[in-house]
């Protein structure tokens, strides 16, 4: 009898860190098919169609611009309200995106996890790939607005705004790690599913998405930057507009605790990943 040779083999996962990174990339197609099917699927059936992903933060930035800006007079460091609330509101809806949308993996694609294998993490990934494309088509709306008020002298950048792909990596690392944690707790408290949108809110206005860190009284500043978003936007804010709190002494601790959040949510996504469709 001829003897056969596999192209692959699939074994059991028994590790609490059990991530292949090479087989990862072997389901690279597998990605970029999920993005697609995010994007495409995202609005369909919509009038206006892949307009929203400009139009929905837009119209946040205005609503944000009317009742901080006009009517609680909130102070945005002399940078011009519709710029300062747009940043925020950008880089925000980032995270927000990974967080969200990765925290019901196991629970939306518990149908096409129970009838074939590819590797669990490919889903994740894949959703913050379609958020960072999201993000950049909303930032290009960001340049464009940000460039015009250069010209005019009404913000100073520097050198920072180089740093834009760590900012971003940053920030979708963070993303990734609470998502996939709250998606690995989900799987047998679907309680916290529902808090999700709730817990997010919070945290928007517990970071410095709509108003300065420098607004924050110094004694409890400290306390507030551990917040490892602040950071973030801070040192966005610092890097476009050439205002903002930013150190980089937290801001290494923020990037500290986003990888430790990520490499926590791994071990919690590799542990239940092998059981989740006998608690889901």
């Amino acid at each position: 009898m001829e003897k056969q040779n596999w192209t692959s083999v699939i074994v059991p996962k028994t590790g609490w860190f059990d991530v292949n990174l090479k087989e990862i990339w072997q389901y690279r197609d597998l990605i970029k098919m999920f993005v697609k099917k995010d994007i495409v699927t995202y609005y369909k059936q919509t009038v206006l169609g892949g307009a929203w992903f400009i139009i929905n933060p837009l119209l946040t930035t205005t609503v944000f611009t009317i009742v901080f800006g006009m009517i609680a007079n909130i102070s945005t460091d002399g940078i011009p309200s519709f710029l300062f609330y747009m940043l925020g509101n950008t880089v925000w809806l980032l995270f927000s995106t990974c967080l969200t949308n990765t925290s019901s993996t196991f629970i939306k694609n518990a149908s096409i996890m129970g009838k074939v294998y590819f590797p669990r993490l490919t889903v994740p990934i894949s959703t913050v790939i379609f958020a960072i494309t999201s993000f950049l088509i909303q930032f290009a709306v960001f340049i464009i607005m940000w460039i015009y008020f250069w010209v005019h002298g009404a913000v100073n950048p520097n050198w920072l705004v180089l740093m834009t792909p760590l900012l971003l990596a940053h920030e979708a690392i963070l993303g990734l790690g609470c998502g996939i944690i709250v998606s690995s707790l989900t799987t047998r408290y679907r309680d916290l599913q529902m808090l999700v949108a709730f817990g997010v809110s919070l945290w928007m206005y517990l970071s410095p998405t709509v108003y300065s860190a420098s607004s924050i009284p110094e004694h409890i500043r400290w306390i507030y930057m551990l917040n490892p978003m602040t950071p973030i936007l801070e040192t966005f804010r610092y890097s476009y507009f050439g205002v903002g709190y930013t150190s980089p002494a937290y801001y290494i601790i923020s990037l500290i605790m986003s990888l430790l959040i990520l490499f926590l949510g791994i071990m919690l996504f590799s542990k239940v990943e092998k059981t989740f469709m006998d608690t889901i």
